[in-house]
């Protein structure tokens, strides 16, 4: 088949929960995204948002927790929302691009690739790798563009534990900016939002939960997609575990996270501390506690949001910044003649451009070989370690 022919759509789409949990929660694809939860139109999924869970599971007791009544009568929402369900990638390409993207196209189909930063000091100084995510949803919301975004916050009592927030107000964006790496489902502060009688909704998120609202349009999920009006994708090769605060960064290292102020990933895991002390962490040790839904996830960039956007390169003071629908390159273009934001060449940070590519190929081999084959299309394989040489023997 060509990569520019939509694949043959079944004349009447049947799958329900039955078949997502079957084909997705079992099989460990699930990604926790929540797409499934609050699409929902009978309120019969549920969620654990809570440390080494962050998955759906089913309410009803009358057909126990593989099937659903309202499957069995005809409901398809969930299958419909899920974005590892079935073909997703080409539903959601084919939705935003016309076109399914090429073997070649590791990071997904781009208009544009630049390096961004927020002009505006606070926002600057407040938001991740140069803030340009705060002032992309500040100048949205100035313009008219959104009524609010789901993007997360934090609790009350620990500010390093995520929870998904609305934010509607300059004040509310700058107060839930900055990256925390644990996992946090965004979608589900839907009903927040639709409870302020908020319409018109920005999703920030990782490309798990991007990826949801263009399946959705797709498959045709019904009205449960019309609030998400733009999409802003974080790169993100895996998240973990709340458990690695405790386990790891205080039990090793003594670093306790009520004391840190800040944290990033540039090859390391950088922490810094209340007392202004830095302290890098070899991600090798953060492997056991990738959560276990980014064990299979194929997405590192974001590639089916409206913008892509993550701090890989050389400078944390940047962010490399994926343009990638034509409502994604009139906001970008709005915002820097605007003076909202700075912006250059992507490809005068040959480091980040190098690590988009390599990321992506890394995160796609990851996509099992029996789950549905577009995500792996292109994937080369890894480079053959060079047989170490053998040793001289004795005189």
């Amino acid at each position: 088949m060509s990569t520019t022919e939509k694949p043959a759509a079944p004349s009447r789409w049947t799958a329900q929960w039955k078949e997502l949990k079957a084909e997705v929660i079992d099989t460990g694809l699930c990604t926790g995204c929540s797409g499934c939860v609050v699409t929902c139109p009978h309120d019969v999924i549920g969620y654990e948002h809570e440390e080494g869970k962050y998955l759906p599971f089913h309410l009803e007791s009358e057909l126990g927790p593989d099937n659903c009544v309202h499957g069995e009568k005809g409901c398809t929402t969930c299958t419909r929302a899920c974005p590892r369900f079935g073909a997703w990638e080409p539903a959601a390409d084919m939705h935003l691009f016309g076109r399914v993207r090429e073997p070649n196209e590791m990071a997904g189909i781009w208009q544009q690739l630049l390096l961004t930063r927020a002009s505006d000091d606070m926002v600057h100084k407040m938001g991740q790798d140069g803030g340009f995510v705060s002032a992309m949803l500040i100048w949205l919301r100035e313009h008219d563009y959104i009524d609010a975004a789901l993007v997360s916050g934090v609790e009350d009592d620990d500010a390093w534990k995520a929870k998904p927030v609305v934010v509607s107000t300059r004040e509310e964006i700058l107060a839930t900016a900055g990256s925390r790496y644990t996992y946090c489902a965004n979608p589900l502060a839907l009903p927040e939002a639709k409870a302020a009688g908020h319409e018109r909704l920005a999703l920030v998120g990782m490309g798990c939960q991007t990826s949801s609202p263009p399946t959705m349009w797709d498959r045709k999920a019904g009205k449960v997609s019309k609030p998400f009006q733009f999409n802003i994708g974080l790169l993100c090769s895996k998240t973990f575990d709340d458990a690695i605060f405790s386990e790891l960064f205080e039990a090793k290292y003594g670093l306790k996270k009520q004391d840190m102020v800040k944290m990033n990933i540039k090859g390391a895991f950088q922490i810094w501390m209340k007392d202004g002390s830095y302290h890098e962490i070899d991600l090798k040790e953060c492997h056991g506690w990738t959560r276990q839904g980014c064990n299979h996830c194929p997405d590192f960039a974001a590639e089916h949001a409206d913008i892509s956007t993550g701090g890989i390169g050389e400078d944390n003071d940047w962010t490399l910044t994926i343009v990638r629908t034509d409502l994604g390159v009139e906001v970008i273009e709005r915002m820097i003649a605007d003076g909202a934001i700075e912006a250059r060449p992507a490809q005068e940070d040959e480091k980040a451009m190098k690590l988009l590519r390599m990321l992506s190929i890394v995160s796609r081999r990851r996509w099992p070989k029996d789950a549905d084959p577009a995500p792996a299309v292109g994937v080369p394989p890894p480079k053959k370690k060079a047989a170490a040489p053998a040793p001289t023997p004795a005189s």
